[in-house]
């Protein structure tokens, strides 16, 4: 347990979270809707400091990350809880109630990390950003040793303490669910969409930023709505790699899954815009290579989450000597 950062005293003993727009005011004894914040006489402490509820080696094309280090193996880790309840959410049972969580301190989970060869640590499956104060401290002690420290995030942070973590963050997988607040507040139970753009936006400044949007039949994917999606990443940075991820029906979400050829659509229009594009969760063998921008040159193949290097020539395309976009392990 620690000291919470961002939150203020408003009186009753009660106290208000800053760190991100839900805003929650917690009572005496209470926690905030990530579970991992309480008011303990007054003040907001992080009870989810150092608390893992999973902890295990990855590809890292799992987060999904497809321009960082590929075809390698990322130390993933958990804590208990998230600031939204999204009602398609496929790990809702560790993210939104009280899961059985192991201390890992951060010294230890630098251990752990450098012990099994990993070139960084991912922050994923739940939400990190809820344990703000874990990743300062663990994110610090794994930059001195030469790890990436790697978030998979919903985005929904306030900017200040978003301005605060950047700086250790190598990389990020933000879920941009749609581009419409309502869906935000009907599907995931908070008001988030301009906090997800501005994290997209400041990220995509900070460190490598890639983005993924699972695609909810008659929810939000629309022709619509996805060009909406596309044309605001597009306006950030063409190079961020887009993930459009196939919904399967999840927790207290019965919509049958999302038919293939929404997918195809989907990634046709993004790439009328966007260098990189891929659809995931639907084995589409053919949305998932990477090429060249330039020159349609294979630059990675992928079978799953495995990866091949097949046509660069040291971090340049082989064909034709652009720059490939990726970010490598030292």
């Amino acid at each position: 347990m620690a000291k919470a950062a961002y939150w203020e005293s408003i009186g009753d003993g009660r106290v208000r979270c800053g760190l991100c727009p839900q805003a929650c005011v917690i009572p005496e004894g209470g926690h905030g809707i990530c579970l991992g914040r309480v008011n303990r006489g007054g003040e907001l402490e992080a009870e989810n400091f150092g608390r893992c509820v999973s902890i295990a080696m990855d590809p890292v094309e799992k987060k999904p990350l497809y321009h960082v280090c590929p075809g390698q193996q990322v130390l993933s880790v958990a804590a208990n809880g998230c600031n939204l309840r999204c009602d398609f959410c496929q790990n809702w049972t560790i993210a939104q109630q009280p899961a059985r969580t192991s201390l890992v301190p951060p010294s230890e989970l630098v251990r752990i990390a450098t012990d099994a060869g990993s070139f960084g640590i991912a922050y994923t499956y739940t939400e990190p950003l809820v344990w703000f104060e874990y990743l300062l401290e663990a994110g610090a002690l794994a930059r001195e040793k030469g790890l990436m420290n790697i978030l998979v995030t919903n985005g929904m942070v306030n900017e200040e303490p978003l301005r605060e973590l950047l700086p250790l963050v190598g990389a990020m997988n933000i879920d941009l669910k749609s581009m419409r607040g309502e869906f935000y507040r009907e599907y995931c139970h908070g008001d988030g969409l301009d906090a997800v753009m501005r994290t997209i936006r400041l990220a995509a400044a900070a460190c490598h930023v890639e983005v993924t949007n699972l695609l909810i039949p008659g929810l939000n994917d629309s022709e619509d709505e996805v060009r909406a999606l596309v044309g605001f990443i597009a306006d950030v940075d063409v190079r961020i790699p887009l993930h459009f991820t196939r919904y399967h029906p999840q927790h207290k979400m019965t919509i049958p899954a999302t038919p293939l050829p929404t997918l195809g659509t989907a990634a046709d229009i993004a790439a009328e815009k966007l260098y990189y594009v891929y659809v995931g969760n639907a084995g589409h063998q053919e949305r998932s290579d990477t090429r060249c921008p330039v020159c349609s040159n294979l630059l990675v193949r992928r079978t799953g989450f495995e990866a091949a290097l097949v046509g660069l020539s040291g971090h340049h395309c082989a064909r034709c000597g652009r720059v490939a976009d990726i970010v490598w392990c030292a």
